[in-house]
């Protein structure tokens, strides 16, 4: 699948015209981490947004020394690495790959920086972040309080 294709579908820029994914997929480029990689530890900077081309990417809390859990998956089109965004751009989670994975890499504060060049990109793309995060913040919530679409 091309660049394009996946930008399109992607939860980060779905909402764009091709006019401006064309300008979107001039500033990403390719990546492909072999299965077990941490691409963002929880505590270290993130400079980079990514958005999953192919694969599964586990998203694991670390609790302490040697605890970590699971909490979420990244699988194709969506976003992780979001913190690349977002002052002071410290990972809240560790992104560590399931299977082989092919991502699509932005630099974060050039994404950032697009509220100021391109405004009506940048504004849907930092919108597009916060309903990331909202959406990932109610599924912990709901995976912490036990509740199962069956309840």
């Amino acid at each position: 699948m091309n660049k394009l294709e996946v930008l399109r579908r992607s939860d980060l820029f779905r909402e764009l015209t091709d006019e401006q994914l064309s300008v979107v997929e001039k500033m990403c480029t390719s990546e492909v981490f072999e299965q077990g990689t941490i691409i963002c530890k929880q505590g270290r900077m993130e400079d980079k947004v990514y958005i999953v081309e192919e694969g599964l990417v586990g998203i694991i809390l670390e609790v302490g020394p040697l605890a970590q859990r699971q909490v979420q998956a990244v699988c194709n089109f969506e976003t992780f690495g979001w913190s690349a965004m977002i002052p002071p751009y410290t990972c809240t989670a560790t992104a560590k790959t399931i299977e082989k994975t092919s991502v699509l890499a932005f630099n974060g504060q050039k994404l950032c920086d697009l509220c100021l060049t391109k405004p009506e990109i940048g504004c849907r793309a930092c919108r597009a972040v916060a309903r990331v995060v909202a959406t990932r913040l109610r599924q912990a919530y709901t995976q912490l309080l036990g509740v199962t679409s069956q309840d």
